[in-house]
């Protein structure tokens, strides 16, 4: 498994233009405290938000829009977040639609599958930041636990275990899955 590492090392802070321009490599970075930082990927974890994406497309609302994690998400922090799966109210977003590169603010649900290199630290400082800049929600997905935490704040968390369904509640009211479902 990948272990969050900073891109190339350079002289001075990047910048949002640098990541913009910053070069197909395969890999998928976030801009975090003036550093490109290349978030843990796998073919598991592709397969685990391909999956979730299907799911959360069938159930969405016509007022939302539903991102993959090719999309950046500019916190109040100045960081630049790409969660694996998101959903936005069209409402925030300039005249309804997609900005053409990064959306101002965090989406109103940010999931993430988290891989084991991923320290809890790391976690905390992306769920503090989600909800300082907009969230309403955010999943982190535990593989290797088979467990989903879902936070409706940043120190309210519902611990979700194989057994038990997760629901999109007022985000996504057509949304529901048993947690088992997600790591199949």
């Amino acid at each position: 498994m990948a272990v969050p590492t900073s891109a190339p090392r350079r002289r001075g802070r990047y910048t949002e233009q640098d990541l913009l321009r910053l070069r197909n490599d395969g890999r998928k970075y976030e801009l975090v405290n003036g550093r490109l930082v290349e978030v843990p990927t796998g073919g598991q974890h592709g397969e685990i938000v391909a999956a979730l994406i299907g799911r959360l497309y069938a159930s969405r609302q016509p007022d939302t829009v539903l991102y993959s994690d090719s999309t950046g998400f500019r916190m109040r922090t100045g960081n630049i977040r790409s969660p694996d799966a998101a959903v936005m109210r069209r409402e925030r977003l300039p005249e309804g639609r997609s900005p053409v590169d990064f959306a101002d603010g965090a989406p109103d649900l940010a999931v993430e599958v988290v891989a084991p290199s991923e320290s809890q630290g790391e976690l905390a400082q992306k769920v503090i930041e989600y909800f300082d800049s907009g969230a309403r929600e955010v999943w982190l997905l535990f593989p290797d636990r088979q467990q989903v935490y879902r936070y409706t704040a940043p120190l309210s968390v519902v611990i979700l275990n194989r057994d038990d369904m997760l629901t999109g509640g007022d985000i996504l009211p057509d949304f529901s899955v048993k947690v088992s479902e997600l790591f199949e």
